[in-house]
């Protein structure tokens, strides 16, 4: 059987979405509850049987490193392969890499010690459950030299604009990488391609003074090279921005959207943390939300969600919102469609009110 390393490269993601990326990256972002948004990519790698996995930081990666530790959390603590968080380190004065390139220059030693016969590399910000087996039978059977994973979306929102699209003939196989704005074949930022081919294209990238290994070692190949695209069927979010942040967060409430994302059969990890069960006062009241382990309910919760060790008091009203873990609303306050990032607290008798094309959110460890 062919073997898969996955590079998860951080590399060319920006913190767009604002004052939840003040203080990490944006893989390292919180979602649904318990998860980070780099959960899912790791998972699905590991539900692939993907055994050697690479995460190329560049910045603000401190909380990532805190969430990762040494992989437990996805079985990736072993002793061959396993998880290798690989922040900058440019220590060679002769290398002219630059971009992306430079961390796959300088950290070259992973793809070529790996036992891989085939490499993945993907982002952060598409959220979904995939089989990546199925995608590398997809590129054996196409004899392509890379493929592409893309999702035909039923409706363009505004996080697509940002998104490279495909154009795709009969055969599946990529005639254009472009920004259609109405092309509805949405590249998810997941390609998987041959080591040894990747190595030769990444030498050659550099040594035309490339920054990009996408865009300049792949797409702009075409119409040189055979990529195939993949058409992913299953749940999918694209999140890169507040807006698309949250109005995927509440897609979670909806449980068949839920449970298309999370499976049984291949379930999302993400770091284990023991707490006590949520506890809910006798006049608390809570409909529709997704309430994380550690919680305390006094007030009124509707359609919202809350991460681990949240407590609202007395009276305090919570709509349509995501508070994280360890906030305090107390008694009295009012949240609607709001974002409180981590350690916030709404003081007695306070509102913050937005609204859902543009939540209200209020940045780590703030006190309102």
């Amino acid at each position: 059987m062919d073997r898969i390393a996955g590079i998860i490269n951080l590399d060319h993601e920006k913190d767009v979405l604002g004052e939840l990326t003040y203080f990490r990256c944006g893989a390292a972002v919180p979602f649904a509850g318990r998860y980070r948004l780099i959960d899912f990519a790791i998972s699905n790698m590991t539900n692939s049987r993907i055994e050697s996995v690479a995460v190329f930081a560049r910045k603000k990666y401190r909380s990532l490193m805190d969430h990762l530790e040494q992989g437990k959390a996805w079985d990736l603590d072993r002793k061959w392969g396993g998880l290798f968080i690989l922040p900058p380190d440019w220590n060679d004065p002769t290398d002219i890499s630059q971009g992306d390139l430079q961390h796959f220059h300088n950290n070259i030693d992973f793809i070529n010690r790996t036992l891989a016969d085939y490499i993945l590399v993907t982002g952060s910000q598409s959220i979904c459950n995939i089989n990546f087996q199925d995608v590398l039978a997809a590129h054996k059977a196409s004899e392509a030299d890379v493929t592409v994973v893309y999702k035909q979306v039923d409706e363009l929102y505004p996080e697509h604009r940002l998104a490279h699209k495909l154009s795709i003939d009969d055969d599946q196989n990529v005639i254009a990488i472009h920004n259609d704005h109405q092309n509805r074949n949405v590249y998810m930022d997941m390609y998987i391609i041959e080591k040894h081919y990747m190595y030769d294209l990444i030498e050659e990238c550099i040594a035309h003074g490339c920054s990009n290994f996408f865009l300049d070692g792949i797409k702009g190949k075409l119409p040189d090279i055979k990529i195939h695209a993949y058409a992913y069927e299953g749940e999918y979010a694209l999140i890169n921005s507040v807006e698309s942040y949250y109005r995927h967060s509440v897609r979670m409430l909806d449980e068949q959207e839920h449970d298309g994302l999370f499976k049984e059969d291949a379930p999302i990890f993400t770091k284990v943390k023991n707490e006590a069960p949520s506890k809910y006062s006798p006049d608390s009241t809570v409909t529709n939300s997704l309430v994380a382990n550690g919680c305390i309910i006094e007030g009124h919760v509707e359609d919202s969600i809350l991460f681990r060790g949240v407590k609202v008091g007395k009276g305090a009203v919570v709509k349509n919102s995501i508070i994280m873990q360890r906030c305090d609303v107390d008694g009295k306050a009012v949240l609607e469609n709001v974002i409180l990032d981590k350690n916030c607290t709404i003081t007695e008798g306070r509102t913050l009110v937005g609204a859902p094309e543009k939540p209200f959110v209020v940045p780590k460890r703030k006190t309102m």
